[in-house]
């Protein structure tokens, strides 16, 4: 069995009367892709807010490598080891692109005893924003500003921003929005070449992108999981034929 990097049991987040997440078990394993796919409002987003610590969990935990982060919020989850993207751009598009990854390597690699030294000097955290970058395909474009870049290589410099903090669990909330074919062939490109050394989980609306990339895919609907699978027996489950698939696909 592979290794689960991240686990959570019994994951509920209630908003007033509002249950956006109802009781949700999850394992993210090292080497695959788990994908969750659901319907708008069915609780994905939310699902990976609880996950990365942005908003906390009503009841239920969460285990990232081994230790319980349930009471973590983000800033000490990514510390621990855990890198998320966003459905909304989060980058610095006045910032060359190595600029950016090196804000986010500063992150993990915090030295308040030097803050007489300009950032740009801190040999440890360029040396990982250039590794982060190489890493997504985006070392040629290391000194163009941000803003420049196409869409499909703000949202490359996304993933770099996350592997820049150097996680071992990756939740990547629609990193294919906005992109043309050949963009999200990119990207998938990119996804399955991180995955050996990472867990990750992938919030996708593309079904074609999701049922050739996944290792296992969980269904939500209306806060609840209803299936989690393997791709094939989630697309044969009559259940998730009803409930989001339709018959057809």
């Amino acid at each position: 069995m592979p290794r689960t990097l991240l686990g959570a049991r019994g994951l509920t987040r209630r908003f007033g009367g509002l249950v956006a997440v109802n009781d949700v078990s999850i394992d993210l394993h090292e080497g695959e892709i788990h994908a969750v796919i659901g319907t708008n409002g069915a609780g994905k987003s939310t699902l990976v807010n609880v996950l990365s610590g942005e908003i906390a969990a009503t009841s239920g935990s969460v285990e990232l490598l081994g230790r319980d982060v349930t009471r973590f919020r983000q800033p000490r989850r990514a510390l621990a080891g855990l890198g998320r993207s966003y459905q909304r751009s989060t980058i610095f598009p006045q910032f060359t692109v190595v600029e950016n990854c090196r804000l986010a390597a500063q992150a993990r690699l915090q030295r308040p005893w030097a803050f007489w030294r300009a950032a740009r000097r801190c040999v440890p955290s360029t040396a990982r924003a250039r590794e982060a970058l190489a890493r997504a395909g985006l070392e040629a474009e290391a000194d163009v500003v941000a803003g420049h870049l196409s869409h499909g290589k703000q949202r490359q410099l996304e993933v770099a921003l996350c592997l820049a903090t150097q996680p071992r669990v990756l939740l990547l909330d629609e990193p294919l929005a906005g992109m043309g074919a050949a963009e999200a062939e990119g990207m998938l490109a990119l996804l399955t070449d991180l995955k050996p050394d990472h867990a990750m989980l992938l919030v996708e609306h593309d079904m074609d992108a999701v049922f050739r990339i996944a290792d296992r895919i969980t269904v939500m609907v209306d806060g609840a999981a209803i299936a989690s699978d393997l791709p094939e027996r989630v697309r044969a489950n009559p259940d998730v034929q009803r409930a989001y698939l339709g018959h057809g696909h």
